[in-house]
């Protein structure tokens, strides 16, 4: 009889694997890619970090959601009063929006770039778009959590293999890989340089999308303390593949000619890195990016379809148990099968298409998103603080350790610092844009300059 500790060994680093994956969007290929472009692959150690980063944050989500039964949404209302479901909801809702619509476009792009069947460039991003929006509805609402995870294993494959396989394959200096994980202050001497490599640590493994976790190793029936070892494998497990898939994806940048790409937006850079591919490694290796390209943007966009639903479903319920009079003492159960649920996801898959359509707007709009999407990583890393800091709330056992504690404060002044600079180049832009013109702040996310610092998914 096989052995079937392969497969045990897959169960257990799922719910990261997914939420990992999720995390990696257009803008995320894009920067690996600009960055490998300008800098080489002196700069990997970048990776690493940003990939560490958000392992503590959802190492620390994990320990709290596994010591109380509360996801952590539900325990920043409960232990920091309800303004934190109040504040958090317009975010989501315009996340949702913009990110919505970024995917589609990513994807509608992407599959252009493989299917050319469009003469129009537009038309293609939003026939493709719209398409790859309805298919991901259509799979997360009639196929359930098991479908989609099968499926999501299959492009997190495809994704995983086609990087590492053309890194492979491009045959780059291995020596100067290796010392690429050591940072050297040649990097830091201009400003450019320096905010590029911020762009490439603070956009590896998503934003908002960390909070999916919880909701992932409940439907993987993970509960009680004993769980945190599990989920602490599951994650360092999750982070590593995705700190080598962004690693593969600066080195494959790295062997390329400059020429003709640094002015590729975040979809476009890509197919153009595919097209340069194709002289060192032929029509095979072109398709072969192309492929895993797509695989990651359809991932990232069936990842937050069928999450980000449970997050608006999470705070639906806390708002009908305020309406009853009822405490947040016992957990909220959140189905996928129910009204709340089903409503967000079709709203997801939906509004956002008029965006799409449209071409883009909503200066004002983006630049709220902008800043309180700066907000966000900080204040869970602030809440993260707060709700582990107390043994009566978690247990001695789990209650953040000293490291733990200058880890999380290093991630408040990190993200911090990547939000404020952020939000400052929207407004500027913002500002000095004329009005008869459709300023870069205005373009939908993943069409928007790559060296931007991420606030996304």
């Amino acid at each position: 009889m096989p052995s079937r500790r392969p497969f045990v060994f897959l169960a257990v680093i799922a719910p990261g694997v997914l939420v990992a994956a999720t995390g990696v969007g257009a803008g995320d290929l894009a920067t690996g890619a600009f960055v490998g472009i300008r800098l080489g692959v002196g700069v990997v150690w970048a990776v690493v970090i940003g990939a560490f980063l958000k392992f503590v944050l959802n190492e620390g989500l994990a320990r709290y959601q596994l010591a109380t039964g509360r996801t952590l949404l539900e325990g920043a209302v409960y232990r920091i009063g309800r303004p934190v479901q109040y504040l958090f909801l317009p975010y989501l809702v315009l996340w949702s929006f913009f990110v919505g619509s970024a995917l589609m476009t990513a994807c509608g792009d992407a599959t252009h770039a493989i299917f050319p069947v469009f003469d129009d460039p537009q038309r293609a991003r939003q026939v493709f778009g719209i398409a790859h929006s309805i298919l991901g509805m259509l799979i997360v609402s009639a196929g359930g959590f098991k479908v989609f995870e099968k499926i999501m294993g299959v492009c997190i494959a495809v994704m995983f293999v086609t990087a590492i396989v053309t890194a492979v394959a491009i045959a780059p200096q291995w020596l100067d890989v290796v010392r690429g994980f050591v940072p050297q202050k040649v990097h830091f001497t201009d400003g450019g340089q320096l905010s590029r490599i911020i762009g490439l640590m603070g956009g590896v493994g998503g934003t908002l999308t960390v909070l999916c976790y919880g909701y992932w190793i409940r439907e993987a029936g993970r509960a009680g303390g004993e769980a945190v070892r599990t989920c602490r494998i599951d994650l360092a497990v999750a982070y590593s593949l995705t700190a080598l898939f962004g690693i593969a994806i600066v080195i494959i940048a790295s062997t390329v000619s400059a020429d003709g790409l640094e002015d590729k937006k975040k979809v476009a850079l890509i197919v153009a890195l595919a097209q340069q591919l194709e002289s060192s490694l032929g029509a095979s290796g072109k398709w072969l990016f192309l492929v895993g390209a797509w695989a990651a943007l359809f991932s990232s966009l069936l990842g937050v379809w069928q999450s980000v639903p449970y997050i608006f479903t999470d705070f639906w319920e806390m708002s009908r148990r305020h309406k009853r009079g009822e405490t947040l003492e016992e957990p909220v159960q959140v189905n996928i099968n129910s009204l709340p649920y089903r409503f967000y996801l079709a709203a997801l898959a939906i509004v956002p298409m008029f965006y799409l359509l449209s071409g883009g707007g909503f200066e004002k709009i983006q630049l709220m998103y902008a800043i309180l999407g700066a907000c966000f990583m900080p204040m869970l890393a602030a809440a993260l603080l707060v709700l582990n800091g107390r043994s009566d709330w978690v247990g001695a056992k789990h209650r953040n350790r000293w490291y733990t504690v200058v880890l999380l404060c290093a991630v408040i002044a990190f993200f911090g610092w990547v939000g404020f600079n952020n939000v400052h180049k929207k407004w500027s832009k913002t500002a000095k844009a004329p009005r008869h013109e459709t300023s870069e702040a205005a373009r939908p996310p993943e069409t928007q300059a790559v060296t931007s610092s991420p606030v996304d998914r």
